[in-house]
């Protein structure tokens, strides 16, 4: 597996980000985006960006936060429990808003482009990187052929950047893997994004992961659930499988 360091020019700056690709893989099937958690880009989510790129794909891993580098590190299972590092984060994840991102994932695609990943691609996003997934893929449709989203928050909330809001603009095949129990994602937000994709006749696919916690996918997390992560990555696999090619 390599790990190539990039700096991607934003609008906004420069985001560093890691751009992981097999040494078996070649040539390149086609590219995938994650989108961080609230804890940035670290040691866990490189492992999962191996783990993809293991599949053939070449995944990219962006800094969402480099509007306000230098940051954390943060630990994953402590960061909220902490009041300073709860309160730093809080203020990394609602100073980067939904706008930022997407402005700053056209420059991810041109970055992917220019590595030579220029057939179709896939998003994923967990926790606050959720929303961003769904809401690149119905900002550049033309590009994003597959979007999931894990333990994602704030799905189809009343806010005007809810990714349900957009769901008539999106052409790539969804899924949303739910916490059994989140409020960031509650019950009547599934029900309003269900209702969103089949009007706008998104090929879509909701499943609550019954006893799962928020952050149940990520290794570093302290709900880390070993078995439901492997669920996880069984979906997430054969939808960029499936789509990707």
């Amino acid at each position: 597996m390599t790990k190539q360091d990039l700096q991607i020019k934003t609008r906004d700056g420069v985001a560093k980000a890691g751009l992981f690709r097999s040494r078996k893989a070649s040539p390149v099937k086609a590219g995938v985006i994650l989108y961080q958690d609230a804890f940035g880009p670290r040691p866990a989510l490189d492992s999962m960006a191996e783990r993809l790129a293991g599949e053939g794909y070449a995944v990219l891993v962006p800094d969402l936060f480099h509007r306000n580098a230098p940051y954390g590190p943060f630990d994953a299972r402590t960061a909220f429990t902490v009041e300073e590092t709860k309160v730093a984060l809080m203020a990394l994840v609602t100073g980067t808003t939904q706008e930022m991102t997407i402005s700053d994932s056209a420059a991810f695609l041109a970055a992917l482009a220019g590595e030579g990943v220029t057939g179709p691609i896939g998003t994923v996003g967990y926790c606050m990187g959720g929303a961003r997934a769904l809401n690149a893929a119905a900002t550049y449709p033309d590009r994003i052929k597959a979007a999931a989203s894990f333990h994602g928050g704030n799905l189809a909330s009343d806010a005007a950047d809810s990714p349900h809001r957009k769901a008539t603009s999106m052409k790539a095949r969804l899924y949303v893997g739910m916490a059994g129990v989140d409020r960031s994602f509650p019950p009547e937000q599934s029900t309003r994004l269900e209702e969103a994709l089949r009007n706008a006749e998104v090929d879509h696919v909701l499943e609550n992961y019954v006893g799962m916690a928020h952050g149940w996918c990520v290794p570093d997390h302290g709900v880390y659930n070993e078995a439901g992560a492997e669920r996880h990555w069984q979906r997430l696999i054969a939808l960029f499988a499936e789509t990707l090619g």
